[in-house]
């Protein structure tokens, strides 16, 4: 596949979906009495706000040109402090839970979406570029979606389930558990490139097929 279109249908959904991942972060953390991410301006659907030159560009870049079967990356984390909570630990893990929802919310919806325009094209035909368009970046927004709330979800700070075990463990195991965080990108690192993350979402990315 030419790389300029692999970039085509793979950036859009790419973007939205770590966008929407911090937003909800970002909101939730509002509604719990943090306001640092609205004040920072980070409760946005405006992609330059929550653009991270790595995260987002660089490491999702060298994955699509190393053909990677499997594409992921991030934003810029929102700043979220604690303190401003009523329950720190608690609401701290309902913030983190709060991007991998949404991520799965919009896997959902662009599956939906995806075989209603299926459906729909055969009544009302669209160009064919556009409706290649618009299917390519439906499936990627699903494969994607489903990767970063997965991704995110597993058990090692700073990542999310990270947070959530921190949150909801007996105190003793949270802060064994929070220790981590020091390693958090060695460990994930690692894991990578032990096939850990493959063994993990190959199953559900064998649902999406």
């Amino acid at each position: 596949m030419d790389i300029l279109f692999k970039i085509l249908i793979y950036a859009p959904p790419f973007i939205i979906a770590v966008v929407l991942h911090e937003v909800a972060h970002g909101y939730i953390a509002y509604k719990l009495g943090d306001p640092t991410a609205k004040i920072k301006g980070r409760i946005t659907l405006n992609p330059i706000s929550h653009i991270d030159p790595v995260l987002t560009i660089a490491i999702p870049a060298m994955l699509i040109l190393f053909g990677s079967p499997i594409i992921f990356g991030g934003a810029k984390p929102v700043p979220v402090y604690p303190n401003n909570f009523n329950n720190p630990r608690k609401d701290m893990a309902i913030v983190a839970i709060a991007g991998p929802i949404t991520n799965f919310i919009f896997a959902t919806f662009s599956y939906i979406l995806f075989y209603l325009i299926l459906f729909y094209e055969q009544i009302i035909p669209l160009p064919s570029f556009a409706l290649l368009l618009i299917i390519n970046w439906l499936a990627i927004s699903i494969i994607v979606n489903i990767i970063l709330g997965v991704f995110n979800l597993f058990p090692v700070p700073p990542l999310d389930g990270g947070r959530i075990l921190v949150g909801i463990l007996p105190i003793n195991l949270a802060r064994k558990v929070n220790s981590l965080e020091r390693y958090g990108f060695m460990i994930v690192i690692l894991c990578l490139f032990l096939g850990v993350f493959d063994t993990i979402l190959n199953p559900f990315l064998k649902f999406t097929e």
